[in-house]
Parts: structure tokens; sequence; C-alpha cells
């Protein structure tokens, strides 16, 4: 535990980092977020969307549990978050769509159905008129999908400002600057997503970036406006999602590679989403395209995050992968107890470090420590700041 106003470095100010530093300084402690731009990075770069059900995939029951346990914490952290801060965080609630384009996209959401259904989620199976009166702006070849109201989205950049501002009036310092070692703190919170992996040795290989594109389009006059709530659809065994924003803009995406640090936007990204995107919602065609931007998301081998001590002093909030916006309120209030020395909400337990870094810590102590007879276990290069 962690004295009522000890010294938390937070380093990261993405959307997990400045939620964290958001609920701790409001708890009394005294925090320093360090980050070169608070509020951008793949947090910037993202669409949006609270949707453990539709993301679902068979053997990741404890990602799934663990995205429904902080979907329910999503409208009190929102209404929370609206009051602390002075302005509107972007929370929308009007649910999500899955469709399918062609009978081979059919044949996996009806899948996907079976398998929510086994495990106990709500969606309603759509078909031809219905589907139709549900989102109008689907195109005609697009005849079966699933409603899952219980699937939300949020305004990511809306959020952002509003945390931002939130860490201002609660007396959160912001150091900007990009941390080549630990801060010295009582506690360092490390949540430096993709790039988090440089900072201790047991995320060394344990984080790796994800890359990801997404594109955003403003209805113009004349065209049909966008949808009125998320769309995910299967389009050739892809998958792509448009998310509404306020203003007739949408945001599309999302391509994933693993290539490296690699943040660039390729041709052919744009491409395939523009195309995808297209087959499903004509009426994209007619938007304005008004950026393209890459972001990379911190994975983890089984992904699930990595939320928990690392070492007496250490706590990782990282790995977070594509459900950084989503699982924000589960990992503040979980980083949150352990500052506070009470117990982490159980839905976390599966996401302590221990399951990945265990094994790998203890080689790379005993390595150190036959190289140097006896010297500091910690990697050669890790390092705390003075």
């Amino acid at each position: 535990m962690v004295p009522r106003n000890g010294s938390i470095a937070v380093v990261g100010g993405g959307v997990i980092g400045l939620s964290c530093a958001w609920r701790a300084a409001a708890a009394g402690f005294d925090v320093t977020v360090h980050d070169p731009a608070p509020g951008r990075g793949a947090s910037h770069v993202a669409g949006g969307m609270l949707a453990p059900v539709t993301e679902a995939i068979p053997g990741e029951e404890d990602v799934l549990a663990l995205g429904s346990a902080s979907l329910l914490r999503w409208p009190d952290f929102a209404a929370e978050l609206a009051v602390a801060a002075g302005r509107e965080p972007g929370f929308r609630t009007e649910g999500t769509v899955v469709v399918a384009h062609d009978p081979a996209d059919r044949a996996e959401l009806d899948r996907l159905a079976d398998y929510l259904t086994r495990v106990g989620r709500e969606v309603e199976v759509l078909r031809g008129r219905a589907l139709h009166r549900t989102e109008p702006a689907l195109g005609p070849a697009v005849r079966h999908g699933l409603s899952v109201p219980g699937d939300l989205a949020v305004d990511n950049r809306a959020l952002l400002a509003a945390l931002l501002a939130a860490c201002r009036q609660v007396g959160v310092q912001m150091q900007p600057s990009r941390c080549e070692a630990l801060p010295a703190a009582d506690v360092v919170v490390l949540a430096a997503g993709a790039h988090g992996g440089t900072l201790h040795p047991a995320l060394g290989a344990a984080i790796r970036p994800v890359k990801g594109e997404i594109l955003r389009l403003r209805a113009r006059r004349g065209a049909l406006p966008p949808p009125s709530r998320t769309v995910r659809a299967i389009v050739g065994g892809r998958q792509c999602y448009v998310v509404p924003r306020d203003g007739g803009r949408v945001v599309l995406g999302a391509t994933q590679y693993e290539v490296g640090f690699d943040d660039a936007v390729t041709a052919g990204g744009v491409r395939c989403l523009l195309d995808d995107a297209e087959r499903v919602l004509p009426a994209i065609a007619e938007y304005a395209l008004e950026e393209t931007s890459a972001g990379l998301r911190p994975g983890s081998p089984d992904n699930l995050p990595l939320i928990g001590e690392l070492e007496p002093g250490v706590i990782a909030a990282t790995g977070h992968n594509r459900n950084g916006i989503l699982l924000a309120p589960l990992t503040a209030d979980a980083v949150l107890a352990l500052l506070r020395g009470t117990p982490v909400p159980p839905e976390t337990r599966p996401a302590d470090p221990a399951r990945l870094t265990c094994g790998q810590v203890a080689k790379e102590q005993l390595t150190s420590a036959d190289a140097s007879q006896g010297s500091h276990p910690r990697s050669p290069g890790w390092r705390s700041e003075p």
C-alpha cells in the first residue's frame, strides 16, 4: 500500500495512463504523467468501440469476461468523468449491428451467433427488412445481421480531451518527455502501450506493437447519412467497422499488421478499408475522406492485458491491444486497488502479469546474477532514474 499522498509516476498518457492518473489523483495521490504528447498515440487513432461481445473469440472467455466487466463500469465512468472534466466524453449507447456480406461470411456470422448464445450474451438475429429497418444505411446486398444492443461506443478524442481536463482539475502534473528509464516515485505505473516493453525486463517479450490503420470520413451534402450505430461487417472473411461520430462523421477501421514500429499509412490498407466498407454501406463512396492515420497497439501473447505488480513499486497497465478504451475503467479500478493495498476486481486476476513474466524474469535474474557474480538481478538495460 502507498501512503495516501505518495508519489505516483504514470508512464504513458494514453487512455489507460490518463484514466489511472485521474482516479489515483482523485483518491489523494500525488500523480505525474510522463509522456511527450499526452492524449495522442494509439488512443488518438481508435474507433472507440466498447464491444466485448462482437469481438468475442471462442477460447478467449477470460478476454470476454474482462471486457464485459469493464463495459458495465462505463456508464458510471462516463458520467463521473463528465462532471470532473466539465465536458462530455462522447459516450454513445445506440448499440451495434454485425452484418455479413456474402454466403461464406454468413456462415461466420452464424458461428458467432451460436457462440454468443452458448455463453449467454444478448443478440438478436436480423434478416432482410428487419435488418434494414434497424439500420437503413446498409446496402441492399446485405441481408443477414445481428443486433447487439449492449455493445456501445465512445468518441475516443472527446474521451481523451475529457480525461486531460479531469486530470488537470485534480492536480495531475504532466512531464512532457519520453522515459528512457523508470522515473523516481514511490510507485511507477507502466502504461506506455507498445513502447512499454523497453522499460522493464518483464515486459520485453510480453508486449509487441500491432499496427492498425483507420480512416475518418464526413458525409457530404446530398449523400445518405451515416449509420446511427456502430456497424461491424464481415466482408470476404475480413473484419471492418464503421463507428458514427457527431457532425455526420464516421471512423472506419481497422487493418491489423505486425510490422514492428512502422506506423506509416499504406495505400493498400486505405483501399482495402474503403472497398470493404462500400460493399456494406454504399454511401461511403460519396463521403469526404478527412483523415488517414495509423497507431501501434500493445499486443500480448494471449490477448489479455497485463494488469498487476511486476515487482514492489512497479505496476503494469499495458498490453490491452484493441481493447484499451473498453478496458480503461476496469484497469483504473485495478490500479487504484493496488495502490491502496486492497483486492483487485476479480475479473482482472487472469490479467496478472505473473502468468507471462515469472519464468522469464527468473531466468533473466539468474543469468544476470551469474554474469556479475552477485550484482543486482535486473537486466543491464533496465535502470531507475535518480
